[in-house]
């Protein structure tokens, strides 16, 4: 057992191989541990206490038993503990942004830009702590005041995924915190480093013993360890991001004890490019959707629809910039895309390419996969950004979730057929589209069944906007104003006798 020194500052000081509970780094009781692995070289990084359900009741516990401590704190005294967590993350933004190349496998600029992303959801939410406000309601007769108190919900439970290990973390986290909710949270068993990282410079910023919690195990415990996280009776919230198959379980559990929830799942978005568009901007906007992460993101644009008007011309462009893309190590400042993130990544990205040409589909660009030498290889950890045609709106890989650097362009010629199109799925998170036409622009927006809507713009994500979708896609918002609310119970209170 080991206590958070001070002095973290380097990759290596910044890898931990214990869970983080009670402001403590723990073994689990088994003295189990499973390793994280290198997705670039499929190479060992380290072992990883591999945590039980006995081991996760002390979290839930340590959490419970930190709570009225941490929620009776003023407003300001929490929002200054959440800044010192804010300065410290950005002091060591080199580091955990070298540390999630290391075990996520993302290019270093991308990593770097996560770091500060995730950080601005804690400066956000530590200063809606200060803005957080009741109410006080006419009263409906005489001698009786009508209060609407706001109060933290209680303990937290964060599941989260392996695209972004330090943000999603931070998203769920900060609000929580702020709101004065205690935290526990199961990092996805591929990226645990980075949320370890993170809870050793929560203790350092002075976030008392128990607030934050960090539970880590391997997928063979991710479900004895997860329903315990959403049955657990001292658990009043879990967030979770991940898959729509995974959030309708966490809801079902959840309902057993009527816990709130918020679900941020799957995505299918779909990016339209109309006549009138700027295939210049249509192109940076969808490079900025896709290929980020190599295109294992939830918001990934996933369906390309190209008025037949300029699809030719806007292919041409496509393929030109994708001959321009760098393929390797995270760590190369010239990479573009990273590995995928494990070898069960790779296999599911092979299935769908060899259904997609049983199908009918055309590769214009790609389709390979590589091994870090960027050979062609069936054990590869690369794919290549692919460009396909000849599939409609209705193949396997239109209504499948990507995950993977592939463009599925999808001609159409009419605005009502494409938003029908687009809206032909069960999914509801983001949706761009490209035009000129401000009538255009404004009925589209409103058409679209998705919970955002990039326009003239493939980067939508911020800490002051709501995001969240629709549909089952999810339930809930992160970031804004309103996600503070995911986290606060509402009290109503009338005083009597005051006549």
């Amino acid at each position: 057992m080991q206590t958070a020194n001070s002095k973290s500052s380097t990759l290596s000081e910044l890898i931990f191989k214990q869970a983080f509970i009670d402001g403590t780094w723990v073994d689990a009781q088994s003295k189990a541990n499973f390793t994280v692995y290198n997705p670039l070289t499929q190479a060992s990084i380290t072992k990883v206490a591999n945590l039980g359900a006995q081991d996760v009741e002390l979290a839930i516990n340590a959490a419970q038993v930190a709570l009225e401590s941490w929620r009776s704190k003023l407003p300001s005294d929490r929002a200054r503990l959440l800044m010192k967590w804010h300065d410290l993350i950005l002091a060591h933004q080199d580091s955990l942004a070298q540390l999630m190349v290391l075990e996520q496998g993302k290019p270093y600029p991308e990593a770097r830009g996560e770091v500060k992303y995730g950080a601005s959801f804690i400066k956000w939410f530590a200063e809606e702590a200060l803005r957080d406000q009741g109410a006080i309601i006419p009263p409906f007769a005489k001698g009786r005041k009508l209060l609407v108190l706001r109060q933290a919900v209680g303990v937290v439970a964060a599941i989260t995924p392996w695209n972004f290990p330090n943000a999603m973390i931070t998203r769920k986290c900060a609000p929580a915190l702020a709101a004065g909710c205690t935290v526990v949270v199961k990092p996805a068993e591929d990226t645990p480093l980075s949320a370890l990282a993170l809870a050793d410079l929560a203790i350092k910023a002075g976030i008392p013993k128990g607030v934050f919690n960090v539970v880590t195990c391997d997928r063979e415990q991710a479900t004895e360890v997860g329903k315990l996280l959403c049955t657990h009776p001292l658990v009043r919230k879990v967030g979770f991001t991940g898959s729509t198959a995974i959030g309708k379980l966490v809801m079902n559990m959840a309902s057993s004890t009527v816990k709130r929830v918020s679900l941020e799942l799957g995505g299918n978005a779909p990016l339209i490019v109309f006549e009138d568009a700027d295939l210049d901007l249509a192109l940076k906007g969808l490079f900025a959707s896709k290929f980020r992460n190599a295109g294992q993101t939830c918001i990934c644009a996933n369906r390309i629809f190209v008025h037949q008007d300029v699809i030719e011309d806007f292919t041409q462009k496509l393929i030109a910039k994708c001959q321009n893309l760098k393929l390797g190590d995270g760590a190369n400042p010239e990479t573009a895309i990273g590995p995928l993130i494990n070898p069960r990544a790779i296999k599911r990205v092979q299935q769908l390419l060899l259904q997609a040409q049983k199908d009918g589909a055309h590769i214009l660009y790609g389709g390979r996969i590589l091994d870090q030498n960027l050979q062609e290889s069936k054990q590869g950890v690369f794919l290549e950004p692919t460009i396909i045609t000849g599939l409609d709106n209705h193949s396997e890989l239109a209504q499948s979730e990507l995950f993977a650097p592939i463009v599925n362009l999808i001609p159409f010629n009419d605005e009502k057929e494409v938003i029908q199109q687009a809206n032909d799925t069960p999914y509801g998170l983001a949706a761009y589209f490209f035009s000129e036409d401000h009538r255009r622009i404004w009925r589209v927006s409103e058409a679209l069944e998705y919970g955002m809507v990039g326009v003239n713009d493939g980067s939508i994500s911020s800490a002051v906007a709501p995001f969240g979708g629709v549909k089952e896609s999810g339930i809930g918002r992160e970031g804004s104003s309103w996600g503070l609310d995911e986290f606060i119970e509402m009290k109503y209170v009338m005083l009597g006798g005051l006549n």
